[in-house]
């Protein structure tokens, strides 16, 4: 049993000041609104000495970090990933592929399921993000165009017969041959669907939102804008995903795949309970600038980190960032004047209930996982608590 006082508790819609939790089993069993002492204590006692406490925070979109990625199909690779992400704030994740071969794939399955029976230290797996290989390829950015293909029912169906409790989420572009029926057969078994890497306009968005495509996927990025067809213009995939309500958008806040102007224009058009941040990192999260591998180290792509960002090597795109989750908040608050409140909503609160997992976490309330984060003003993450168990301390 732990004991956690005197610390900003952000709760739904407001922080406690001097509040109080207790953990018990993983659970948050309690909560009070006013600090307690040692002698009151249940089980071990630790004053927050007025730091912030927030639900862990939920990553849906990343590919490694510590020097490793989820495709150099290891259990390695996903037990550091998950030990780098941990320490700065990330208490769950959804491992995310790239573009590869069939066969890449399935080994990636089989590999995360020996994961799943392990206990890694470090954030922990709500399942698995299949990010491809359904793309346009003119809006490919730094996926591998070797591997890029319209949806095939042979190779999905029998993935999603065989692996669909593995799967969460799978991205593809909705205006290929055959998106809308992959939608559909991804969607009925309950996996989230999103659109990504596409030139749809908004006449191919809006049968694609019928046909179950929830969410935008690292919104602006791999995507189109306004364009023209036969000297008409058309409203791109950024425009139709503004104006959809049923779309939410993901953003990778890190200040540089979305400058200021970005991140306030996609708040004050979407809201706060529609967008999602993501860090979308790859293996030079945590780790030194300099030459890394977008993908696995078999057959990623070599990129150039600097300036915060990963590169190619032509400096044609962005490859991936480098974002750790503290960073996301810290740049939506003193970057985009997002309040530190809706912050923290857009990496725990949202993610949850766009995932289906809101009554387990995404924010603290009595009956859920004990997934806790403290940190302090300027969003350093100071403890990291999975299931009530410290994975993290300063």
């Amino acid at each position: 049993m732990l004991t956690i006082t005197n610390a900003k508790i952000i709760v739904p819609s407001r922080i406690i000041e001097n509040g109080t939790i207790w953990i018990a089993d993983g659970k948050i069993i309690d909560l009070a609104e006013h600090p307690v002492g040692q002698e009151e204590a249940r089980g071990e006692w630790l004053d927050a000495s007025g730091l912030y406490l927030a639900p862990g925070f939920i990553d849906i979109h990343v590919h490694g970090g510590g020097g490793a990625d989820f495709m150099d199909n290891t259990v390695d690779a996903f037990v550091q990933i998950a030990q780098t992400h941990v320490k700065y704030g990330t208490t769950s994740m959804l491992p995310t592929t790239l573009t590869s071969e069939p066969e890449e794939l399935l080994e990636l399955f089989d590999i995360y399921e020996k994961v799943l029976q392990l206990k890694s230290g470090g954030s922990r797996f709500l399942g698995l993000h299949l990010e491809g290989p359904y793309f346009a390829m003119n809006q490919r950015g730094a996926q591998d165009p070797r591997y890029i293909r319209n949806p095939d029912p042979g190779e999905y169906e029998p993935i999603l017969e065989k692996y669909h409790h593995l799967i969460a989420r799978w991205s593809a572009a909705p205006e290929l041959p055959g998106a809308l029926d992959f939608g559909r057969k991804v969607d009925a078994y309950g996996i989230l669907v999103a659109l990504a890497h596409t030139d749809a306009i908004y006449e191919e968005i809006i049968p694609a939102v019928a046909s179950g495509y929830r969410l935008a996927t690292h919104f602006y990025s791999g995507m189109s804008g306004m364009t023209r067809r036969n000297a008409h213009r058309y409203a791109g995939a950024i425009e139709s995903c503004f104006l959809i309500d049923q779309i939410d958008v993901e953003i990778i806040a890190d200040g540089v795949h979305l400058p200021e102007p970005f991140l306030r224009l996609i708040h004050k058009v979407k809201g706060t309970d529609k967008i999602i941040l993501v860090t979308d990192a790859m293996r030079a999260a945590g780790m030194p600038e300099g030459k890394s591998i977008l993908g696995s180290l078999k057959r990623g792509v070599e990129v150039i980190v600097e300036e915060g960002v990963a590169k190619l090597p032509d400096y044609s795109s962005f490859a991936g960032s480098v974002a750790t989750a503290d960073r996301l908040i810290r740049t939506m608050v003193n970057l985009a004047g997002i309040s530190l409140l809706d912050a923290v909503q857009m990496l725990t609160a949202n993610p949850a209930k766009l995932l289906g997992v809101a009554d387990r976490i995404g924010t603290i309330d009595i009956g859920k996982d004990a997934d806790i984060v403290l940190f302090d003003e300027q969003i350093n993450i100071h403890h990291t608590y999975v299931l009530g168990e410290t994975c993290y301390q300063r």
